[in-house]
């Protein structure tokens, strides 16, 4: 299936919360969660997140109202969604996620708006994988899946990983996301999205998005998410400059993402 677009396209809360953590880390050169949560709300303030889910938008209301990073989140079973993992990629670029005290911080981010280990896991699994496909651990070829459930804790999302992991790497997304689901659930969403990714090789950027995107659910964050691992893995050379030039707001996400990485590249966190 070809998907022909029939809108305008627009920044998602994603590329938003996700652009504001950089900008957190370019201005305070480290990893700092109150500082994250007070570039959400800054942002927030400004009218400049939109879509947040009910999670997410929670902790913006509160944040903005002067509540404590560490206590806004949403606790309990609905706050195992997407809104940590889609948003974390930046701490890949700045910490190992393999080491104990930033495992720490990426909880800590995390929990500004989802207080919960699946949702943790998730965002965890998606460093892992930024992380590998940064430092050539992985290069688009072997098992990603492998690599980076072997780092996680005891969840349903590794259980998942596993799951879905076990499956024929050739199949469809589509058929992944019938027979285990797409949801904005975490253990639905973040193996899902790991597993498309896993073919980039040999579907190609563009290909892979229409995939995420045919199979349903969360599209716009599973699209996201695949677009950050697959994008470290690429570099922006890679990707297609008729999708680059299409997307709004390009010199403001441009100015951010030059600031981020002089900042990474500075400075050794």
């Amino acid at each position: 299936m070809k998907l022909v677009p029939t809108r305008a396209w627009r920044i998602s809360d994603d590329t938003q919360l996700t652009l504001a953590t950089c900008e957190a880390i370019s201005d305070h050169s480290k990893v700092e969660p109150g500082a994250i949560a007070s570039a959400f709300s800054h942002w927030f303030g400004r009218n400049r997140i939109v879509g947040a889910g009910a999670s997410t938008y929670k902790a913006l209301v509160e944040l903005n109202q002067g509540g404590h990073w560490a206590l806004v989140g949403r606790r309990g079973e609905m706050a195992a969604g997407n809104g940590a993992a889609m948003r974390i990629a930046p701490l890949a670029f700045c910490l190992d996620p393999k080491d104990p005290a930033a495992r720490k911080l990426i909880r800590d981010v995390s929990r500004i708006t989802h207080h919960s280990e699946e949702a943790y896991a998730g965002a965890l699994a998606v460093t892992l994988a930024i992380r590998a496909a940064l430092d050539g651990t992985w290069d688009g070829e072997g098992s990603l899946i492998g690599l980076v459930v072997q780092h996680l804790p005891d969840t349903s999302v590794r259980d998942r990983l596993i799951e879905i992991g076990s499956l024929n790497e050739k199949m469809p997304v589509i058929d992944v996301a019938r027979r285990l689901g797409s949801s904005s659930y975490v253990v639905d969403s973040v193996p899902l999205v790991l597993f498309a990714v896993g073919q980039i090789n040999k579907v190609g950027f563009v290909n892979l998005l229409e995939g995420i995107i045919t199979a349903g659910g969360d599209t716009d964050t599973n699209a996201s998410i695949a677009g950050q691992i697959a994008g470290t893995l690429l570099g922006q050379t890679g990707l297609p400059i008729e999708m680059i030039e299409r997307i709004p707001d390009l010199t403001l996400i441009t100015d951010i993402a030059k600031a981020f990485s002089e900042t990474v590249a500075n400075r050794p966190f």
